[in-house]
Order: C-alpha cells, then structure tokens, then sequence
C-alpha cells in the first residue's frame, strides 16, 4: 500500500470485515490503533499514517496555516489529495489482504474524520459504514454534485465532545443536518469531554458498528 500502516489480521482467514483508522492532525498510525485490541476480532484491521510529516514529530493530511489575514484555513487542495489517497488505499487494501471489498468501515478522529466523510460522500461505492470522532464536514473537498442514490448503502455514526476545544461542536451538529439533505438518517451522539474520545464514546460506536459488520 502507498501509506505507511500497521495492521491485526482478522480471527477469519478470507473475506473479513475490514476497518480502516485514519488519525488526526499531528498524530500518526500508532494512535488509534490502540482502539484495536478493543475492536470485533472478525474486523481486519489497518491504521493509516497521513502523508505529510510534521516537525519535530507526527503527521498530517492536510496543512493548517494560521496567519493574521485568514486566521486559522486548511489546505483544501492538500485536503483533496490525502481523501483521495485514503479511497486509493481502500482498493490498495482489498486488492492486498483477505478483506471483503463490500465490508469496508472507514473511522476517523479530527482530521480523519473531515476526510473519511469526504472519501463517503466522494466515493460512496467504496465504503459501507462511517465512524465519524470529533470532526466536520467540509463542503469545499466535496464534489460538485452528490449522487444521494449512492449514499443510501452507507451508514454513519457521529459523535463529539460537547466541550471541545479544538473543534466547536456547532460545526459537528451540521454534519448529521447536511447528511439527512441527502436521505441519510445518521446517529449522533455528544459526550461530555474535549477533543477526544470517552470511554462510553468508544463503547457506543463498538456496539453501533458490531451490529453492522
């Protein structure tokens, strides 16, 4: 595969459900694949590390610049690659492990998840369900047009701190809004941490996603 990832292998020998982990801003594969001991061990696993690294440590999909005229913006171009590299590691994956093609969970945390929804509402076809941590959507890294038929196979949990810091969770509580203008009904949960993933958060999207693989 292009990116640099780290894998568990499924308890079955072929056509298992896989998850893929897409981290957040300055972090790298190693982060959530701590979630992976604690996942179905049906789910084939594999973390993803983001392409571009930063300094002194941890990665990124995209630049965020901070400068006195826009403030605080995100590389959108950069952003476009990196949803595009993560639809080209799905076939990368399919075509490399005993992963069912039809069973792919994208999960993603801050930066991970503004790119895993833009991968599901870029490339429908390529993804069954969304776990969606402490993120947004971006419309700017989205086509012009979505084919909602498309989207009607894919399934979405959302969730956020009510008190995150990083992300206000105003811009988290558009995401399920702008899901059901394309006749998806998502689940949408908030916690009462910052930008991170509580414990009962985990356990939600466990449970969610169990009945789903």
């Amino acid at each position: 595969m292009t990116l640099t990832h780290v894998t568990r292998p499924s308890s079955l020998p072929d056509n298992a459900p896989a998850i893929i982990l897409c981290h957040g801003y300055g972090s790298d594969e190693n982060d959530l694949f701590s979630f992976a001991t604690e996942l179905p061990e049906e789910l084939f696993v594999i973390s993803l590390r983001a392409p571009y690294p930063m300094q002194p440590y941890g990665n990124a999909w995209y630049a965020i610049n901070f400068d006195a005229e826009k403030g605080k913006w995100s590389d959108n171009e950069q952003a476009k690659q990196s949803r595009d590299l993560i639809a080209l590691s799905i076939d990368e994956a399919i075509a490399e492990y005993p992963i069912d093609p039809k069973n792919i969970t994208l999960l993603g945390f801050s930066q991970g998840t503004i790119l895993s929804y833009a991968v599901a509402l870029t490339y429908p076809e390529k993804v069954k369900n969304i776990v969606a941590l402490s993120g947004y959507i971006n419309e700017d890294i989205l086509p012009e047009s979505i084919d909602a038929s498309k989207l009607k196979a894919v399934q979405f949990y959302c969730s956020h701190g009510s008190v995150d810091q990083v992300i206000p969770v105003d811009w988290a509580r558009k995401a399920p809004e702008f899901l059901k203008t394309l006749g998806i009904e998502p689940k949408y949960s908030e916690f009462p941490v910052g930008h991170g993933v509580a414990p009962q958060n985990f356990y939600e999207f466990r449970t969610w996603l169990e009945e789903r693989i």
